[in-house]
């Protein structure tokens, strides 16, 4: 079986944050957010690693982020294109934004034949999800009648921010810990010790545990992943160019949803106790910056976090 590989949804310009927030330093040597998750999956066993990008920022990504990781693990790239659409379907006109999580994975359909992990580009996971998510890929290939995926799952309250709101994949799990379902919610905020989301900009709210068990991005999949992925896209496009034109997206959880609806998958979850850090707003920057220096102290991360790290080649 081929080793996996970490897939890295990088194609976000940040647009509540306001810039390109995957090249803002929270680490006292210039350090991103990737560059820790990308030494937590080194030191898990990666060996390759894909970014799926678009092609208006390759040349700023890859000068702020490949060319210095190339340095220490094989970087590859893939481009989410709004136009990467099945024979027949086209853009609908005034259509800008992304067509989700589950079209930026398919973006790097060509360049995969074996496990992968995917994560996103501007969040923190912690080294533990990268060593259980890698040591599980490695030793449940697809059975013949049930394909073998995985998430890392964490407490709701350890992944929302003060200074906004997030989405996330609320999950629901069986006595032995696979996944039954996940249902996105695009607009979770923090209330107290718990959240609440809301489907109507708003206007009413629903409550929601902090020890509620959430979908990060950080999922495991087999190559078969990507088959049902790209045959079910054409039916996705058809919903959504009736229903909603130009902010339809291809969700990930939802994919999987409905493998697990019709007994195709399953899904371990492992779980993680690691809070998660990400930038989303300006104002979650500091607080990241404090989390890494404080990781950083006790002794998980070095100081130069790339300095005693073999050169490839």
């Amino acid at each position: 079986m081929d080793k996996p590989v970490l897939l890295v949804m990088a194609a976000g310009m940040g647009s509540r944050y306001g810039g390109l927030k995957q090249i803002d330093p929270v680490g006292s040597h210039g350090q991103l957010i990737i560059d820790y998750s990308i030494y937590d999956a080194l030191r898990a066993g990666f060996e390759r690693v894909i970014f799926v990008i678009k092609h208006e920022i390759e040349d700023t990504f890859q000068q702020a982020i490949g060319q210095r990781l190339s340095r220490v693990i094989q970087v590859d790239y893939a481009f989410q294109e709004l136009d990467d659409l099945p024979a027949g379907f086209s853009v609908p006109e005034g259509r800008v934004k992304p067509w989700g999580t589950c079209h930026a994975v398919l973006a790097a359909r060509h360049l995969l034949s074996g496990p992968f992990a995917v994560i996103n580009s501007d969040d923190y996971y912690g080294p533990e999800s990268f060593r259980e998510l890698y040591r599980y890929l490695c030793a449940h290939p697809d059975r013949p009648d049930c394909y073998e995926y995985a998430m890392v799952g964490y407490r709701l309250g350890n992944t929302v921010t003060e200074h906004g709101h997030v989405a996330r994949g609320i999950c629901e799990e069986d006595a032995d810990h696979y996944l039954l379902r996940v249902t996105e919610r695009t607009h979770i905020e923090q209330d107290g010790e718990n959240a609440r989301f809301t489907l109507d900009e708003g206007k009413s709210w629903q409550p929601l545990s902090g020890e509620d068990i959430v979908s990060m991005n950080l999922w495991g999949f087999h190559r078969s992943f990507l088959t049902e992925a790209q045959a079910r896209f054409p039916a996705f496009l058809r919903s959504a160019l009736a229903e909603n034109p130009l902010k339809g997206e291809y969700f990930l959880p939802g994919v999987v949803t409905q493998l697990l609806d019709e007994g195709k998958a399953r899904v371990k979850v492992l779980r993680s106790a690691d809070r998660w850090y990400g930038v989303t707003y300006k104002e979650d920057k500091p607080g990241v910056v404090a989390a890494i220096a404080g990781m950083t102290r006790r002794g998980l991360y070095p100081e130069d976090l790339w300095a005693q790290v073999p050169l490839r080649g």
